[in-house]
């Protein structure tokens, strides 16, 4: 069959997460054909791929969110929208129920010719003009237009780009991706099925709060807009896979049906981890702190770099590896770098992308500070390597490393969120303690084996996939 997958800010422009579990699907089910929907935020990354596609790859479907053009066209055009469509706009702007069946039916038709240019028209100045009038009568209008413009430009930019015909539309996360699913459903009457590997409205939620580019009331408008997205993806998609339990109580109380709902956890090659080459000498007579991560705000650099001028004083013979690439964002990578000077801290190694196979044996013990994830494939990987972790309390690490399917014991310590006396205290704990690091390892190591295999993650996608499709031929 032919299954388009589509990913938001992440494959195959980014390494690691989300790229690594799409990369492993499409290179273990070469019976299928696929066809990569890819959504980026900037079109400077157009074609800078950052894994080599396998051969059942049909083409990768560019669309960036700034890959739009102020047209010369007059403002103004009247796209002579019925009361419907207007009411189901509206609905998009200022609700908690838009009405996704018409939006869909109105962008994916060729009366609306260009975001930007509907973006122009009277139809949406006049909407939004009757929005202000109805309940923001104390806020400037072009606040609001603006706002409100900036906000649906890069959805609608994504449901005007042409989507491919598939048999299946599968969606690695809601927002964009998750409406573009429901399109393709919408479009085709092929099945959608979507997977969500951390909780994509909380993550934005999150930023949103954070952002100083989003002011007052207007954090409210976004948060809301973004959770319109996920119902739209919630509400349309035939099946919704979620990693673990945890998550899957969420997507319940945002709204998904808990009838379409399966858990399908990550997994590793078991085998692929255990003939790495033994320790050498990285840092022979001391210990090997590792990071695999990207460095990039979310994962929380600064935080693993704080507690590791705590480690330092207590264990000066320490090296700390951040093993991941360095340049999606170059502002937060070199506040990071400054972090280490201004600590004064020696022994810190940014080792850019790399291998991970080739360190991660060297490691005595790995951590993951992020302020948010999903079910982290870097915890499997180091656990398949009989490595414990020092992890912060975030989706479902407490999960993988405390146990929640075995009574086996611990493969790590959690550790709050952003709290980097804790997290050295824990590492300095293990550093110090080598029988209790060999028993959270042979732990982690079981663990991995008997309840995280690759084969058994592919296995069951593979019957997914089949019985999503042959529903829909015998219908």
């Amino acid at each position: 069959m032919k299954i388009c997958i589509i990913a938001e800010g992440s494959y195959p422009y980014v390494t690691g997460g989300v790229s690594s579990w799409i990369q492993t699907i499409v290179t273990n089910m070469q019976d299928h054909e696929f066809i990569i929907y890819s959504i980026g935020a900037e079109k400077k990354a157009k074609g800078k791929f950052k894994y080599q596609l396998p051969p059942n790859v049909n083409f990768v479907e560019e669309v960036f969110l700034d890959d739009f053009t102020e047209e010369e066209n007059k403002w103004g055009r009247d796209y002579k929208l019925t009361a419907k469509e207007k009411k189901a706009l509206k609905s998009l702007l200022d609700s908690r129920q838009p009405d996704w069946n018409t939006l869909l039916s109105m962008f994916s038709g060729e009366r609306i010719d260009s975001a930007v240019n509907f973006l122009k028209s009277k139809d949406f100045f006049d909407i939004v003009h009757e929005i202000c009038l109805e309940k923001y009568e104390q806020v400037p209008f072009t606040d609001m237009f603006w706002s409100m413009r900036s906000m649906v430009l890069p959805l609608f930019i994504c449901i005007k780009h042409p989507l491919p015909e598939a048999d299946l539309y599968h969606s690695v996360s809601t927002g964009y991706a998750g409406v573009l699913g429901s399109l393709g459903k919408y479009m085709y009457q092929k099945p959608f099925l979507l997977t969500e590997h951390g909780i994509y409205t909380r993550e934005r939620e999150e930023e949103i709060i954070k952002a100083q580019w989003v002011k007052g009331f207007f954090k409210d408008l976004w948060i809301q807009y973004f959770y319109n997205m996920s119902t739209c993806a919630y509400d349309t998609a035939d099946k919704v896979i979620s990693l673990f339990q945890k998550n899957m109580e969420i997507q319940e109380e945002l709204g998904c049906a808990s009838s379409k709902i399966s858990i399908i956890p990550n997994g590793v090659n078991f085998e692929d981890y255990q003939q790495l080459p033994a320790r050498n000498s990285f840092n022979e007579n001391g210990i090997n702190i590792g990071a695999i991560v990207r460095v990039v705000p979310i994962k929380d650099i600064k935080t693993m770099i704080q507690s590791f001028a705590i480690v330092k004083q207590e264990l000066p013979d320490a090296k700390f590896f951040i093993l991941g690439p360095t340049d999606e964002d170059e502002e937060y990578y070199q506040e990071c770098i400054r972090l280490v000077e201004n600590l004064m801290i020696e022994d810190v190694i940014f080792t850019g992308e790399v291998n991970v196979r080739d360190y991660i044996n060297q490691m005595d013990v790995l951590v993951l500070s992020s302020i948010s994830e999903g079910q982290p494939l870097v915890l499997l990987e180091g656990m398949a390597c009989g490595k414990p972790f020092v992890a912060t309390d975030v989706g479902n690490c407490k999960g993988i490393l405390l146990g929640e399917r075995d009574d086996l014991g611990q493969a790590g310590i959690i550790v709050p969120v952003m709290q980097y006396v804790e997290m050295a205290r824990a590492i300095i704990l293990l550093c110090k303690d080598d029988r209790k690091r060999k028993k959270m390892g042979n732990i982690g190591r079981e663990r991995a084996a008997n309840f995280y295999t690759k084969k058994s993650f592919i296995d069951q996608y593979k019957q997914l996939y089949k019985d999503m499709v042959d529903r829909i031929w015998q219908e």
